[in-house]
């Protein structure tokens, strides 16, 4: 028979309620009895039925985490290491996909607002005026997209995008195409604005390709219209687009990156596995998932109920904190020198140092560029 909240009452020598407040709030016991009732939980096998405790609490201790798409590579590190710190605050993460669709994202806010105590919205699709909409139900952390007055973590793909079309320009490229993302996508906008005023500054043409699906396949169909376009290099709005094209261009007999070069974002692990191996922008999607946990807990230290749904759970004091990681720019084969032009002396040759997993820091600072 398992073990009961009475049974580690008894081994510990305290009073329910005191077993009730150690898992609760901890905060609220003296780190000694902390430590027994603890003690004798693990011993007698003891888990405290979350369901009474958000009775109690007003606190469910599971937070909801809506990405655009489950498939993508891009999500599934961010994904890890959100679960990795709830579980390290006791706190489960449900997972949620919205097959890009900001109708069904705003539908899965609403459907998770009484079952969880916040969300995390993972490059959400919804407009800015609707994500301030549903944060007034649930408390909401947006990731990779930045709204006024909520809290946000970003992966700065302005810098990256910057770096990249430097990189293309040092090689000699003079005719660049941006392969766009998903059509009101934060991403792509600043990917835009960046890569611009980059190719501007270096005096080459920026040809914009978009909005397109972020995927292999969106990638692949564009081969023919950069190709036609008469570009030498393409910066694609993430790895698997940049995938895509690569196989695209094979197809119609252009060399990578003899005759085009190619940059993705994110670094994805495919990225290192493709044939040649892909330059591209690595994000720090695993710091990120780690920062927005954070950031929606933060404040969650008042075990006192409150009225007023799952917003007010978490109190008034929520965060509205806007964080930019680092970006960094990862050279790999995929990128040379403009035909007919060899290697400038100032790029990396051969194989160098590989960049860490996750360059992410929860600071705003200036990119790196790495050879790998």
């Amino acid at each position: 028979m398992p073990a009961t909240i009475r049974d580690v009452a008894r081994a510990s020598g305290v009073h329910i309620s005191t077993v009730s407040r150690t898992f609760s709030a901890p905060h609220l016991v003296n780190p000694e009895t902390r430590g027994r009732v603890l003690a004798c939980a693990e011993d007698l096998g003891y888990r405290p039925n979350r369901a009474a405790r958000a009775l109690i609490t007003g606190r469910t201790h599971n937070i909801g985490l809506i990405i655009a798409d489950i498939a993508n590579p891009f999500f599934p590190p961010l994904i890890k290491a959100a679960e990795g710190q709830a579980r390290h605050r006791d706190y489960h993460v449900f997972v949620a996909d919205t097959n890009e669709d900001p109708a069904a994202e705003e539908e899965l806010v609403h459907a998770l607002a009484k079952q969880v105590d916040g969300v995390l919205l993972c490059s959400p699709r919804m407009s800015n005026g609707l994500i301030e909409q549903v944060s007034r139900e649930v408390p909401v952390v947006v990731i990779n997209r930045q709204v006024t007055g909520l809290p946000c973590v970003m992966m700065d793909v302005g810098q990256g995008a910057r770096a990249a079309i430097e990189h293309l320009l040092g090689l000699g490229h003079r005719r660049i195409a941006l392969l766009g993302g998903p059509r009101g996508s934060w991403t792509h906008q600043q990917m835009r604005r960046a890569a611009g005023a980059a190719a501007r500054s270096g005096g080459a043409e920026l040809t914009v390709l978009g909005p397109n699906p972020p995927t292999e396949t969106g990638g692949g169909e564009l081969a023919a219209r950069v190709r036609d376009s008469g570009v030498t290099a393409v910066l694609a709005y993430n790895d698997l687009m940049a995938i895509g094209l690569i196989e695209g261009l094979d197809q119609l007999g252009i060399r990578v990156p003899q005759d085009v070069s190619v940059v993705g974002v994110d670094d994805i692990a495919l990225s290192r596995l493709t044939r040649p191996k892909l330059t591209t922008v690595a994000t720090p999607t695993a710091a990120a998932g780690r920062t927005a946990v954070d950031m929606l807990l933060q404040h969650d230290s008042d075990p006192r109920p409150r009225g007023g749904g799952r917003a007010a759970a978490l109190g008034d004091r929520r965060t509205t904190a806007q964080v930019m990681l680092q970006t960094e720019l990862v050279i790999r084969d995929s990128t040379g020198p403009v035909p007919g032009r060899s290697r400038p002396g100032s790029v990396p040759d051969g194989p160098g140092p590989h960049r860490l997993a996750d360059p992410g820091s929860p600071t705003v600072t200036t990119g790196g560029v790495v050879a790998s």
